[in-house]
């Protein structure tokens, strides 16, 4: 657990900070802060870390830390490091309280860090409302903006009602796992491996699986919902997205919904792989509602945060289909997906941030001429709406792809799948009317009522080249990553190493 105490450590560390530092120079905090979170993410590297193979359990089980939890303990680190220098960015729209902003990042960052090695119950629902409460007060910390504290209020309730969700749900699941004969004293029902091993039994003897265990985990999956804004738990995204400070909004399109991915991952196919096997219909129909609402709605946007959160949406809907594949190759389609959707929205953000320090709009219109008053900003932002659209050789092509191979593969046995593909390749064209509408509005719009230069710090400078050049270097160059990606996803226990789900019909 070094990384997670490293991570709560300097969460702390930067509270106490702010009692000795001038408010003059508290924003550089935020830069000190990104600089501290990438050495941890360096140090994730090194030894003892470069060695982990096999999943090391701790306390009673409940804590795994193995391939799949380092790959998102690494991503999320890298996250944390552009959201902190986009913080720092942000920090004169801050009125007060910006060492505690940075610090509220790192402690989300440590709720979503635990996410990644939940293998129980009780670590799942502590480490998600870490992540949850954190971001509660990140949504409203713009205490003068009536649209802030209005997004943490909408926040908070569903966020409320998603928790309530999730409790009940994990409450039924627990109460109706029965530890087998041969299980050790005391063994823990709400700890994956029991629950895997009773849910096996079961549907070797019985044939059919208790309508309380379905209903405890049809809620645990709707609280996880939330968390990714799948369809139907989705409504929250685009007013949160739009009334949170930009660093949020980021963290939430990236952080918060990769925790949920892992989270979903490790309930279906650790947990409860004997009853995913008989959830594809299921999981293909989410899949496919999300994407097409997603894109659907997204259409009419012109605030460009609310463009991105109807646009997380539709991603989360192409992600599930990486779930509703049900094989290692649709896993590891996720995990690639994930890391380029990374630099891309952190890309895109970044942009927003820094234009609207300068032209005081969120509007696709504060875009104008934006080719002409910064070449890198429009660049970067061209780099993320093309990849977002899914157009090679970026990474979210190659993604889209690995996605569209995951689910046309699993066609042969079950012909509905082509029609997820169908629905997801509809998807992809219709997105294409809205991101390039953004690009439009950057190269060729033509209300230029303001052409003045707008400056571009070092430090953010370099987290846009680093952005773009992941954006490219992925898509261009994909076999490291999806090296990596493979290698986590044998964590998975319901997944073997040809690629198709154990028992698979």
């Amino acid at each position: 657990m070094s990384l997670e105490i490293a991570v709560v450590l300097l969460g702390l560390g930067f509270l106490l900070l702010d009692l000795w530092i001038a408010p003059a120079h508290k924003q550089k905090l935020g830069y000190v802060a990104a600089l501290a979170v990438a050495g941890v993410f360096a140090w994730s590297f090194l030894s003892p870390f470069a060695s982990v193979h096999e999943a090391q359990l701790a306390f009673n089980n409940s804590y795994s830390l193995d391939p799949l939890a380092l790959f998102f303990k690494r991503f999320f680190l890298l996250a944390a490091v552009l959201v902190l220098v986009m913080a720092a960015e942000f920090a004169d729209r801050i009125e007060a309280g910006i060492s505690e902003y940075y610090s509220l990042i790192l402690f989300a960052l440590a709720g979503m860090m635990f996410a990644a090695s939940a293998n129980d119950f009780t670590m799942l629902f502590v480490s998600l409302e870490l992540i949850t409460v954190t971001f509660y007060v990140l949504t409203s910390f713009r205490r003068s903006s009536v649209q802030s504290l209005e997004a943490g209020v909408k926040y908070l309730v569903i966020g409320g009602l998603s928790t309530g969700f999730t409790v009940f749900g994990i409450a039924l699941v627990s109460g109706s796992i029965k530890p087998l004969a041969n299980a050790p004293a005391g063994a823990n029902t709400m700890n994956f491996g029991v629950i895997a091993e009773y849910v096996k039994y079961q549907a070797e003897h019985a044939g059919s699986f208790e309508p309380i265990l379905i209903a405890g985990l049809l809620l645990v999956l709707a609280g996880i919902g939330f968390k990714i804004a799948a369809v139907p738990f989705q409504i929250w995204a685009p007013d949160v997205y739009q009334g949170s400070p930009a660093p949020t909004a980021a963290f939430l399109a990236v952080g918060s919904k990769a925790a949920g991915f892992v989270l979903l991952l490790r309930v279906l196919f650790t947990a409860v792989p004997d009853i995913t096997l008989h959830w594809e219909k299921f999981l293909m129909v989410l899949s496919a509602i999300t994407i097409l609402y997603g894109n659907l709605c997204a259409i009419p946007q012109r605030n460009l945060k609310r463009l991105l959160g109807y646009s997380s949406i539709a991603h989360a809907g192409y992600l599930l289909m990486g779930v509703a594949a049900m094989t290692s190759a649709g896993s590891t389609a996720i995990l690639y997906y994930l890391s380029g959707y990374l630099f891309t929205v952190m890309a895109a953000f970044t942009v927003i941030t820094l234009v609207m320090r300068k032209t005081e709009t969120e509007d696709v219109a504060g875009l104008a001429g934006l080719n002409q008053r910064s070449p890198l900003l429009a660049w970067a932002m061209t780099f993320a709406m093309v990849s977002l659209a899914g157009i090679p050789p970026l990474a979210g092509f190659f993604g889209k792809f690995l996605l569209l191979k995951a689910v046309i593969e699993q066609g042969v046995s079950y012909s509905a799948y082509y029609w997820l593909a169908g629905v997801a390749i509809v998807g992809v064209v219709i997105s294409l009317y809205y991101y390039f509408g953004v690009i439009r509005a950057i190269y060729w719009s033509t209300d230029l009522n303001d052409l003045s230069p707008i400056s571009v710090p070092p430090v953010a400078k370099f987290a846009l080249v680093v952005c773009m050049a992941g954006i490219l270097f992925i898509g261009v160059y994909p076999q490291p990553l999806l090296k990596l990606a493979a290698q986590a996803t044998q964590s998975l226990n319901a997944l073997n190493s040809t690629g198709h789900a154990v028992a698979r019909r």
